[in-house]
């Protein structure tokens, strides 16, 4: 018989021996690994974050500039949809806006409204906030524009008298609406960029003694020039600081009350002798744009800038789209790539077509101008009212304001035209490269905070879907025929 020990020993080289074996097979088997479990991104609220924000304006008008809830990100994966690659590396020019022309019109308009709708309409318009549409840019006339209630100038006097000490100098017409607008306007916005744009100069500087047609005389060219100082002076005592000026609003256009021709030569002559010197001697930083008027006639602002005296003292020059092809911008920055371009003035005819001026718009102006260089964009006009007033006898009678004010305030087309842009595109954004693709007209742009900004319109008639492409990622979306779309991320 064993004793005890030797059962105890060698039930321990059993155990030792079973383990050794369960060791051996298991070399032979896969790890066998659970993959983690991938989860959406979510915001504190629990719902599915998006990384592109997408804000939408159908033609239907069944949906105005909303924001979207569609969660939209980026990925890897790939399809068979046309695709709008936005890329960063490539950079054009720098932003200043997109905004309005706040003709004595509108001021009146707004300034009609109580105050405390005035005020929420001013931020509405002018605060940079998720809820509001954040204009940057604003052109102001240096006197009357068709769009006031009557004509006048800042240095008004009896017919057949003359005041070359402009003595009789004065902004106080305007103190009664715009300036006290405005300067509610420069409280929420300080950095807004305001551009300054004469219809016509005072009657007894002018060939026909009248305030529509005609043309500044030479013996006044001086006179003139002091008198554009002298007004850039007076704004800026008021807290109003005008970042450029036209020397003539449509300078080809004699038909217009008020109104005043103002060849190219004339103007070169007007900038080098006159115009550029008295900034000069008087510290005037505001910069001098040319021409201001329609792009059938690129001729004249390069008549202008081919002066080499005259083209010392110009920044820019400024372009309408009532006539012409929106190109010729680039061919006047391709002249003169040293010198900015600007896009100052379109209106939206009344009664609207709400689908058709959304198209035209964003296809010529938001996307087009800012495609051909343009810093920025304006509209004709901020308000009007159900009438189409106020404006003077033989000026535009049915030019629809982005705004109507009567009883109510009514947001027409050119609102979320320039809403698209406004509310994303701010001051010192610089627009990058995108490829238009099909019936998707885009443009990009890249923000000061970094953010990328695409708006695109569909100018199909049918339901397009498409990939933003950027990074080697992708986000699909879609847009109705005829819609406007702005992606952010």
């Amino acid at each position: 018989m064993c004793s005890p020990n030797f059962y105890r020993i060698n039930g321990w080289l059993m155990i030792i021996l079973l383990i050794l074996l369960v060791v051996c097979c298991d070399k032979g088997k896969k790890e066998v690994v659970t993959p983690p479990v991938i989860s959406p991104i979510t915001d504190p609220g629990g719902t599915t974050k998006s990384e592109v924000q997408f804000w939408l304006t159908n033609p239907d008008q069944m949906i105005y500039l909303k924001k979207q809830n569609t969660v939209m990100n980026f990925s890897s994966s790939s399809n068979y949809n046309p695709s709008i690659l936005v890329d960063t590396i490539q950079t054009f020019q720098t932003m200043d806006g997109f905004g309005f022309a706040l003709t004595g019109g509108s001021a009146y308009l707004i300034n009609s409204l109580s105050s405390a709708d005035k005020i929420s309409l001013l931020n509405e318009l002018f605060t940079s906030d998720s809820t509001f549409i954040g204009i940057n840019y604003l052109r102001v006339s240096i006197g009357a524009s068709d769009l006031d209630a009557k004509v006048f100038s800042y240095d008004d006097i009896p017919s057949n008298q003359t005041d070359p000490q402009l003595l009789n100098f004065s902004i106080d017409p305007d103190k009664v609406n715009l300036i006290p607008i405005l300067k509610s306007i420069v409280v929420l916005n300080p950095g807004i960029k305001i551009l300054g744009s004469p219809w016509s100069a005072p009657a007894w500087m002018k060939s026909n003694q009248s305030m529509a047609g005609g043309s500044l005389k030479p013996e006044y060219y001086s006179t003139y020039a002091n008198y554009l100082v002298k007004y850039i002076k007076a704004m800026e005592a008021q807290g109003i600081k005008i970042d450029a000026i036209t020397p003539q609003n449509e300078p080809l256009n004699p038909n217009n009350n008020p109104s005043m021709v103002m060849t190219a030569t004339e103007q070169a002559e007007f900038v080098k002798t006159h115009l550029g010197p008295a900034f000069q001697a008087a510290g005037v930083s505001t910069k001098i744009i040319v021409y201001d008027h329609n792009c059938d006639v690129p001729s004249y602002p390069l008549t202008v800038l081919n002066d080499a005296n005259a083209r010392k003292y110009v920044d820019g020059s400024a372009f309408h789209l009532y006539a012409g092809d929106i190109s010729a911008l680039t061919q006047v920055h391709n002249a003169y790539p040293d010198k900015n371009v600007y896009f100052t003035e379109q209106w939206v005819g009344g009664p609207s077509n709400f689908a058709g001026d959304l198209k035209w718009h964003v296809k010529n102006l938001i996307i087009g101008a800012s495609r051909n260089w343009s810093k920025n964009v304006i509209e004709w006009n901020l308000a009007s009212d159900p009438n189409y007033y106020p404006h003077t006898t033989g000026g535009c009678s049915t030019c629809l304001g982005a705004l109507t004010i009567g009883t109510t305030v009514n947001r027409n087309v050119g609102y979320y035209i320039i809403g698209h842009a406004s509310k994303f595109v701010k001051a010192g954004s610089v627009r990058i490269a995108s490829n238009n693709v099909g019936s998707l007209s885009n443009v990009a742009f890249k923000t000061p905070a970094g953010r990328k900004v695409l708006i695109v319109l569909n100018e199909g008639n049918t339901s397009q879907t498409f990939n933003i492409q950027f990074n080697d990622l992708i986000a699909t979306t879609s847009l109705a025929g005829g819609a406007v779309g702005t992606f952010s991320w």
